[in-house]
């Protein structure tokens, strides 16, 4: 059996277990019908033999010349009327008056009358002239129940017609039994073709081996994976999955709205990108036929390190600007120098140089963190390009703080875009006091007054897909600082973290 299908093993058990009920039940119904049959026979026995024994009939007939003239129409009459085989009225010593057949009169009884002549009546199966019958003998008394006793009545009924009834009994049962047998088999049947078709036929091995390898590719996938019902339940979801999502042990049969996810793991077939905690994660959801399957992948560091990619993007074409702002600048220069006005070109080269100069000096003597430096050169050209103004304050003065250098990209470099995105000036604060690192970038814009501003895709643009300040939320918590928004100004407090002491040699 080891080879059989599950399905095919539940219809051979189901099928044992529906035939030994069944055959334990008739056997103990066949039982208890044949004791019920066999008291019933022997109650209507009795019942005759006591009738008889006390009927005046009978005291009188004993009285007569003749008992048995008078004895014998008697009970055969009373045979009739009670449905009994035979009534047999005896003398005390056994001899009888009365018989079915009418040889056996005079003769003398077969069976047990010890009890009778006692007094008592009582009942028993014995083979007599009629062969097998159940029978019961009773004493026919003088003077009533304290009486000397005069007679004896037994009546019966053979062991044939008890077995008889038995077997209609035995019949009707054994019909029942088969019919149930049927029902029981077509209602085994149907539940295992429901079974083959949800195994697809699998045996027990192989569904072992199947949940085996689901199991082990289920948890070691280093992505998270979840299984969403079509009413919106998490059906399944692995370890990486719950280590993402920050999901509790139970979440397994919960609601997603139950669980804070029901815009994060949306139906949506589009991967998007969503923040959960200091996590960025892309969820991609995929319908199948069983609802939703989510993957969530981890990209906090991709998104780091695409914020220093877009920083040095941006630097490397402010460069590219700068180049090109140069060479016309050069140009210039030397078309000057060949009309012959050297003055002039001399005038105009050293203007240009000083301004340029003076920008670098202004950031470079500001801001001695290099990759900041780097990064407000590179918007500085960018808002030249753009038409507007990058002005880093007087105020501002700021040293290597050993703060992480991504995060920092992150939180200057996202605020500063999106003043740029809303103003034509932008107005940088960066400075290290008692209080910690301060950031300030304000711009001559409309201002924002959105509580939500932080949370991923909120933007001013209407897209739905604002990620840089919900980035810019993200770095801030991740350092254990705050941001606070004024209109137009946006103000971020970062602690300084502690130097790390020397060894003591």
């Amino acid at each position: 059996m080891s080879r059989w299908t599950l399905a095919g093993q539940m219809l051979a058990l189901q099928l044992f277990v529906v035939v030994v009920t069944l055959v334990s039940a008739a056997t103990l119904v066949s039982v208890l019908a044949g004791n019920l049959v066999t008291a019933e026979a022997a109650a209507q026995a009795r019942a005759a033999a006591t009738a008889v024994a006390a009927s005046p009939d009978v005291l009188a007939a004993l009285d007569a010349p003749s008992p048995t003239s008078r004895l014998q129409p008697f009970a055969e009459q009373v045979r009739a009327q009670t449905g009994v085989d035979f009534v047999t009225i005896m003398k005390p010593d056994g001899t009888r008056y009365t018989h079915p057949n009418p040889a056996e009169i005079g003769k003398r009884f077969l069976g047990h009358i010890e009890p009778a002549l006692r007094g008592q009546t009582f009942t028993e199966t014995y083979t007599g002239t009629l062969g097998p019958s159940v029978r019961a003998v009773a004493p026919v008394r003088a003077n009533g129940a304290s009486g000397p006793v005069r007679a004896l009545v037994s009546a019966g009924i053979k062991v044939e017609r008890v077995s008889a009834r038995l077997r209609g009994l035995l019949f009707w049962t054994g019909l029942i039994a088969l019919v149930v047998l049927a029902l029981g088999a077509a209602g085994t049947w149907l539940v295992t073709a429901r079974l083959r078709r949800q195994t697809h036929g699998l045996g027990p091995a192989e569904l072992g081996r199947i949940h085996e390898h689901h199991d082990a590719v289920l948890h070691a996938v280093r992505e998270g994976l979840l299984l969403v019902g079509k009413d919106g339940t998490l059906t399944l979801c692995n370890d990486a999955a719950r280590q993402l999502l920050g999901l509790p042990a139970d979440a397994e049969g919960r609601h997603l709205d139950e669980l804070g996810l029901s815009q994060v793991l949306d139906a949506g077939q589009e991967e998007r990108v969503h923040l959960v905690g200091d996590r960025v994660l892309a969820v991609n959801g995929a319908a199948s036929r069983l609802g939703t399957v989510v993957t969530v992948r981890d990209h906090t560091e991709l998104q780091a390190l695409a914020g220093q990619l877009d920083a040095e993007r941006g630097f490397a074409e402010s460069l590219r600007s700068a180049a090109h702002e140069s060479a016309n600048k050069l140009h210039t220069v030397i078309t000057l120098v060949e009309l012959g006005r050297t003055e002039q070109a001399v005038a105009f080269g050293t203007a240009e140089l000083r301004a340029a100069q003076h920008l670098t000096d202004r950031v470079m003597g500001a801001v001695r963190e290099p990759v900041l430096a780097a990064l407000l050169l590179g918007k500085s050209a960018e808002a030249a390009e753009r038409g507007g103004e990058l002005v880093i304050s007087e105020d501002s003065e700021l040293d290597d703080l050993g703060l992480d250098a991504g995060e920092l990209v992150t939180i200057v470099g996202n605020l500063i875009d999106n003043a740029i995105d809303a103003a034509t000036r932008v107005e940088v604060l960066l400075r290290a006091g008692p209080d910690g690192f301060l950031i300030r970038v304000a711009d001559d814009g409309p201002g924002l007054i959105a509580p939500d501003a932080f949370r991923k895709g909120w933007t001013t643009k209407g897209d739905g897909h604002g990620l840089g300040l919900a980035l810019v939320g993200q770095a801030v918590r991740r350092l254990g600082g705050s941001i606070e928004v004024e209109g137009s100004v946006f103000t971020v407090r970062l602690p300084i973290p502690e130097p790390a002491s020397e060894p003591v040699r």
